[in-house]
């Protein structure tokens, strides 16, 4: 790189995480093979383009022959479309110095059986809407075309109102995946931020005095730690938009580490505590037949993962549409599905979110469940005690109104699909004791206690 491709605010930290996670992250690919220069250069650009400062041919560009001089191959996502649409552009002027009409461009193109073939590319770019003729982007070939890949955008809505910290989730996503102590996939943070304050354990006298963060992959649309990955192991498959890592395929380079805002990486240092002898086959591979699933071998990136072998129908077509952390929470705060879907968990749940907090609850009083009836339109509000109004403004009462609704960084524009209900973590939050130490489920909170001979120093919440 050239101190031309360097950004002039160098020296101010660009990660969200701020300037001592930025400090870890560069120590920790400094200890790898890779160039961490070049990591660290690429994640802070990839998420300039996700916010709209580059564009995609910019970054590409910039990084285009570092990438192929330190791996050998550039097989990041926006490759094919840049060079294609490049080649597009070469053989359309060519048709222009011709001296070809309109019409007789699309003729002559028909003619090369859309370009792709003769130029010995995979594809042009999208397909047109209003052009049956047009070329389109190729599937990989181990990509299943019956897949669930028309429109399902699997996601959540997490009411932070709802959680009680209980980690019944963190227990159930480790039970089901068998990750390593401290590489928490779901974390549950209890935290202060100068304007909300979360009490002294042993002073709450509720767990609902707390504020919590429930911490997942977002499963962006537009991912920055895909867009750093030089091997496309880090990748976003089609059915169900599941941002997931090839194991098979990854080479550790920990790029997608830094590139990632919210810090839901981890690099798998040792030999797995579960050996692959004792992993349920089903539960590694997805149905393209790649080992996405569980937790990671040696030496590869890992993190939560959306569950794609419930989502595939390999645990039951019952489980489809749903995830371990979900099925074991107590109070209902995770709902996942299909955002898509207005009928989907999430989505209904984002609809009414008091009387979601009702059902969820259950709760025994008559006259709530009664309301809950008339809201569900189970009960015609003529044959009750209560009207609409008075049904609504009795749940409210009960269960709270919606309050503030927000996606994570928003401002980074990597469109996850995770939305909050709740309070939004201020820009000073810190991770505070929660009403249960994750020692007494038999957990890890912080991952250095278990690394310290491995990594640096680091801060509570970061992923190693």
């Amino acid at each position: 790189m050239t101190s031309d491709d360097i950004d002039e605010s160098v020296d101010e930290p660009f990660h969200p995480l701020g300037g001592a996670a930025e400090e870890n992250y560069e120590a920790l690919l400094e200890e790898g093979e890779y160039d961490a220069e070049l990591g660290m250069a690429m994640a802070k650009d990839a998420m300039r383009l996700t916010k709209g400062e580059l564009t995609e041919e910019e970054f590409y560009d910039r990084y285009h022959e570092d990438v192929l001089e330190e791996f050998g191959e550039d097989s990041r996502p926006m490759a094919e479309r840049v060079e294609s649409a490049r080649e597009e552009g070469r053989l359309e002027d060519a048709l222009d110095r011709l001296g070809l009409g309109e019409q007789s461009r699309r003729e002559t193109m028909k003619k090369m059986g859309a370009g792709a073939g003769f130029l010995g590319l995979g594809a042009w770019g999208a397909a047109s809407d209003d052009d049956p003729e047009s070329p389109v982007v190729a599937q990989d070939e181990d990509e299943d075309e019956d897949a669930d890949g028309d429109g399902v955008q699997w996601g959540m809505a997490l009411d932070l109102e709802t959680c009680d910290g209980c980690l019944s989730c963190v227990v159930a996503c480790h039970q089901e995946h068998n990750w390593d102590e401290g590489a928490n996939w779901m974390y549950i943070l209890a935290f202060d931020d100068g304007t909300v304050e979360s009490p002294e354990p042993e002073e709450a006298e509720s767990v609902r005095d707390f504020n919590y963060l429930i911490r997942p992959c977002q499963h962006c649309t537009d991912a920055p730690c895909e867009k750093v990955c030089p091997t496309t192991a880090r990748h976003t498959r089609e059915a169900g938009g599941l941002v997931l890592t090839d194991y098979d395929v990854c080479i550790g380079c920990r790029y997608c580490q830094v590139a990632c805002p919210y810090g839901v990486n981890y690099f798998q240092w040792d030999d797995p505590a579960v050996p692959d002898d004792e992993l349920d086959e089903d539960m590694v591979y997805d149905q393209r037949d790649r080992r996405v699933s569980s937790r990671g071998p040696r030496g590869v990136m890992e993190k939560c993962i959306f569950d794609p072998a419930r989502q595939d129908g390999q645990m039951g077509e019952e489980m489809v549409g749903t995830t371990a952390c979900e099925d074991a929470c107590p109070p209902g705060a995770i709902q996942f599905g299909d955002m898509n879907d207005p009928e989907s968990d999430p989505r209904q749940y984002l609809d009414n979110v008091p009387l979601a907090r009702a059902i969820e609850n259950d709760p025994d009083d008559d006259e709530l469940q009664e309301a809950i009836e008339i809201l569900q339109g189970e009960t015609e509000a003529d044959e009750a005690d209560l009207d609409e109004e008075e049904a609504l403004q009795l749940i409210e009462g009960e269960y709270g109104n919606e309050g503030s609704r927000f996606k994570l960084l928003e401002e980074y524009n990597t469109n996850p699909n995770v939305t909050y209900l709740g309070n939004e973590p201020g820009e000073n939050a810190e991770q505070v004791p929660g009403p249960v130490a994750y020692e007494d489920v038999g957990m890890v909170d912080d991952r250095n206690e278990v690394l310290q001979e491995k990594t640096i120093g680091g801060i509570d919440g970061l992923s190693l």
